[in-house]
């Protein structure tokens, strides 16, 4: 008994030395070689490689200045903007004014904008008295915390007593009206991702709104401008500095760390949704530090942050630097460190450096830190008396639903002929391969195809790489002639489903069937309760779990075609639930599968999963913006759809669409699979 309570101590002390050594090296990840099929290795390594890799091809400033436009734009995009005017002309902000409490120096206006029509922002403007030429301006950007303008209130306070107009604005999610901003966090909103809506969009664009209010005012000096906030309103900080050049300084509190720690260290688990931007190129948040470059800009993190490792933010400060040093600005990025959590410091001392930065930077005074003091914290006026919309918010605004609009999505199209039928083809291919499916490797790992086991009854087990980090299994069942090609029906196993359940679609059809489980099905699987942070994790990476299945199943096919006595211009793909996205999907991109059979298609992948990360994993980066499965299954024409059982009535465009062309044999609804043909 005692040799046993001896090594579990043991075992308990070696844990805490490796909790103790990953706290001392929180990045170390070996190499990919060293584990198979193992989706916390693989989404650490992925999220490794894309912190290693940012701006790594820049070296020079003509190698950043060719490419920043570009890396401009694609932010924009990333953050659902596209199709707004971020840039030129935009209309005079619509402002109601409902308030005004007179302080000692400064008076508070309680006011609402909108930033779009019917999309309101509850707001407190500060202005300073006697304001004898115009004045720089601060827009603070609210963190996450409850009651937000009275929970920020002495920010503005301070930077008003010092002479700058602050303008302070709510977010969509814990201002006065509670918008939906945790949508994947909490919700289990995982059709964000298919829609590419980030909350940190709309939270942009209220920002750039909130200057643009700024810039209509007849006291604020337009080109003296800046932008500051703790939290949820640090990563603002970060972004719209990047989004708008307008901004002259800028200073993020808490508000980004690199992508490797996030994943690594699982402070992801930790944070909303807007703290990453769809991840439709692969960047990490130095990438956006970078777009600010040469501007004064300030990263103030402190070292015991939960929601941020301070080694994580070293590496993207670390990362932005020489891009200020090619602009021969290296004094212009600054990292402040403090002890503490997640706060201003554990003794507020970003507050007087933050002030100090402002000044310098907007107004040009040399007012150190120290000199300033401790800044006073406290909250003079109770929530109530900043309460913008006195009289309750607007009868139209959208705030609660905006997440159903701020992105335009795609409508099935009216196709009447081959020829646009062939074009809107093109148009998904073209969008699909650089939006959502741009993660998938740039150079395939070799197959490797593997003869793992055989046996009577024509079963032979052969495994394959799909990607590096990967090996999984193909397993074809059944006997078939030795001698010549034959066709095969592919079979898709589901997650977690009961053993031969996808297989049981099969029963009564005779010929040649595989059996294929992509990752995280079968033998690759992780536990359910993984699930929310796997989906998660995988898009702030650039892909998502259908997508990553997507190309499983494509190198699947590649395997399925070399190997002896298949045909491979008849293969079949047969899939069941959420597996018939993937086979859908996977089918368009191959443009090789002679036919498609599905049973319980899901009607949209514009629906809601589980809050806990349970439930269909269809979503797919961007992809509602171009299409749906309903679409994706009628772009197989001419080839056969085969539907088992009923369909959702969302398939009646992919119906018809084959009706009005003229192959409505090749659209085949059965019971059962062997209606449709006993021999395969």
């Amino acid at each position: 008994m005692k040799e046993k309570v001896t090594s579990t101590l043991t075992l308990i002390f070696l844990l805490h030395s490796l909790v103790t050594v990953a706290q001392q090296f929180p990045y170390s990840v070996a190499p990919i070689e060293d584990q198979h099929n193992n989706i916390r290795f693989y989404l650490n390594h992925v999220a490794s490689n894309i912190t290693t890799n940012s701006l790594s091809s820049i070296g020079s400033l003509q190698d950043w200045e060719t490419v920043r436009d570009q890396r401009h734009q694609e932010l924009i995009e990333m953050l659902g903007l596209q199709g707004k005017p971020v840039s030129g002309e935009r209309p005079a902000v619509k402002v109601t004014k409902t308030g005004v409490i007179q302080k000692d120096g400064y008076r508070i206006e309680k006011l609402y904008y909108e930033s779009l029509p019917g999309l309101y922002v509850a707001a407190n403007l500060y202005v300073p008295d006697d304001i004898k030429k115009k004045a720089p301006a601060i827009l603070y950007v609210c963190g996450h915390a409850h009651n937000q303008k009275y929970n920020y209130q002495a920010h503005a306070k301070s930077f008003a007593q010092n002479g700058f107009v602050c303008l302070i604005i709510e977010t969509i999610q814990r201002g006065e009206v509670k918008g939906e901003h945790l949508g994947v966090y909490e919700l289990g909103w995982f059709q964000w991702y298919s829609q590419g809506y980030n909350p940190a969009g709309v939270e942009v664009w209220n920002g750039i709104r909130g200057l643009d209010l700024l810039c209509q005012m007849p006291e604020v000096d337009q080109d003296k401008l800046g932008v500051t906030g703790i939290s949820g309103g640090g990563s603002q900080s970060w972004y719209l500095p990047a989004i708008d050049r307008r901004i002259k300084a800028a200073a993020a509190v808490a508000g980004a760390g690199s992508l490797e720690g996030q994943i690594c260290q699982r402070t992801i688990d930790d944070h909303c949704d807007c703290m990453m931007p769809i991840n439709t190129y692969s960047i990490d948040f130095s990438d956006v530090g970078a777009q600010i470059a040469p501007r004064p800009f300030m990263i103030a993190q402190t070292n015991r942050d939960l929601y941020y490792s301070i080694e994580a933010v070293r590496t993207l400060y670390d990362k932005i630097k020489p891009i200020y040093n090619y602009y021969g600005a290296p004094e212009n990025i600054r990292m402040e460190e403090a002890g503490g959590g997640h706060s201003y410091g554990s003794n507020e001392e970003f507050r007087p450096v933050i002030l100090s930065f402002f000044l310098k930077e907007l107004m040009g005074k040399e007012v150190s830190a120290e000199s300033i003091g401790t800044v006073d914290i406290e909250k003079e006026l109770p929530v109530e008396a900043l309460t913008a919309y006195v009289e309750g918010p607007p009868a139209d605004d959208r705030t609660k639903t905006i997440q159903d609009t701020f992105v335009n999505l795609a409508k099935a199209p009216e196709i009447t002929s081959i020829e646009q039928l062939n074009n809107y083809r093109k148009e998904v291919l073209d969008f699909l391969k650089d939006k959502t499916f741009g993660a998938f490797p740039k150079q395939p790992a070799p197959l490797d195809i593997r003869l793992e086991f055989q046996a009577n009854r024509g079963r032979q087990d052969y495994s394959f790489v799909p990607e590096e980090g990967w090996r999984l299994k193909l397993s074809l069942r059944r006997n078939y002639p030795e001698n010549g090609k034959t066709p095969v029906l592919l079979v898709l196993k589901s997650p977690n489903e009961e053993q031969w359940a996808s297989l049981s679609m099969t029963y009564g059809v005779q010929g040649k069937v595989a059996i294929f489980e992509a990752r995280g099905i079968g033998e690759t699987g992780w536990a359910p309760s993984l699930q929310w942070y796997v989906r998660r994790s995988s898009a702030w990476t650039g892909r998502t779990v259908a997508s990553m299945r997507v190309y499983d199943l494509l190198r699947c096919l590649e395997a399925l075609r070399e190997i002896p006595g298949v045909d491979p211009d008849k293969i079949r793909i047969a899939a069941r639930g959420e597996m018939t996205a993937v086979a859908s999907y996977a089918a368009l991109l191959d443009g090789n599968v002679q036919t498609l059979i599905l049973k319980d298609p899901p009607a949209t992948q514009n629906a809601p999963s589980q809050p806990d990360g349970t439930g269909e994993s269809i979503e797919m980066l961007n992809c509602l913006q171009i299409t749906d499965l309903p679409q994706v299954t009628g772009l197989h024409f001419p080839k056969e759809v085969v539907a088992i059982g009923e369909l959702p009535s969302s398939y009646h465009w992919a119906e018809s669409l084959y009706k009005n062309l003229n192959e409505p044999g090749s659209f085949i609804k059965v019971a059962k699979l062997s209606e449709w043909g006993s021999d395969l």
